[in-house]
Formats: C-alpha cells, structure tokens, sequence
C-alpha cells in the first residue's frame, strides 16, 4: 500500500477526511472502516473504494482512498480537480444527480448502484454502494462521500 499522499496530511484535510468516518458512523450506526489510531492512514488503506466531494455548486472530490485512484486510473492530483459530477458518464449524470440530491435530502442511501468511468475511459458498475452526507457535529454540511466494492 503505498504511504498517505503528502496533501492528505495537512491539518484542514486531514480533518476534512476525518469527518467521513465519523459521518457514517452517526448516520448509519457502524464504523465505515475500524480506526487503530490514525483516522486518515485507515480510510487511505481500506479496501474499499472511499471518495467524497465538497459542497462547492460543482462539487469537486476532496478524497480518494488508494482503491478509488485504482478504480478510476488517476492520480491523487488529477481525482481531487475532478468535479463529482464527471465521474459518471454524460448520459447517466441526471440520474446521478437526483440521486444525490435524495441523499441529501434523506442523510444517506445504501441502495447505490450505476456505471461509472475512469479517466482512461474503462466502465466499471457501482453496486449496492452507501452515500451519505458529511455532516459535523454542529449539523454544518461539508459535502456527500460514498463507499462501494469492486
């Protein structure tokens, strides 16, 4: 597993990322991923795919685990310059987006599934991933993550 990215570990990210397991766990009632001490290194490492954007009108991920980078053929730099929005293809991107918006209108929805593409232009199917809202412990949004399995 290659080391946490440089970007990942400065102090507002690393809190940022944290707030994606503490999230889950407040809205669904489990850890996302078991947390031996280091918040970020253990969302870095997970085997499952963990991404979340912001709450920018366009938003543009914020994270990507290593399964994530794998999964989408990126790196760290070009994954957190993507709008969310492009991840899925042009004509399934509506149905991405009243999703989401059903995520945020309900905190989550485990029922996640469609086609996504990576930047080398491979599809890959999402299936039965969880999204949820980054919410801190005042109820001040931060933006959605999702996690799924390959």
């Amino acid at each position: 597993m290659p080391p946490v990215p440089d970007c990942y570990r400065d102090p507002a990210c690393a809190a940022r990322i944290a707030l994606i397991g503490e999230s889950f766990a407040r809205l669904l009632g489990r850890p996302l991923v078991e947390v031996a001490g280091d918040p970020v290194a253990a969302l870095w490492c997970a085997p499952q795919v963990i991404v979340a954007h912001g709450t920018e009108a366009d938003p543009v991920f914020f994270f990507g685990n290593a399964a994530a980078l794998a999964a989408f053929e990126t790196t760290v730099q070009a994954f957190t310059a993507l709008p969310s929005r492009l991840s899925a293809e042009p004509a399934l991107r509506e149905a991405r987006a009243a999703f989401m918006a059903r995520v945020t209108r309900d905190g989550f929805a485990d029922d996640y599934s469609g086609w996504r593409v990576s930047q080398k232009g491979r599809r890959f199917l999402i299936e039965g991933g969880v999204v949820w809202n980054l919410v801190d412990s005042a109820g001040a949004p931060h933006g959605q993550a999702a996690t799924f399995s390959l």
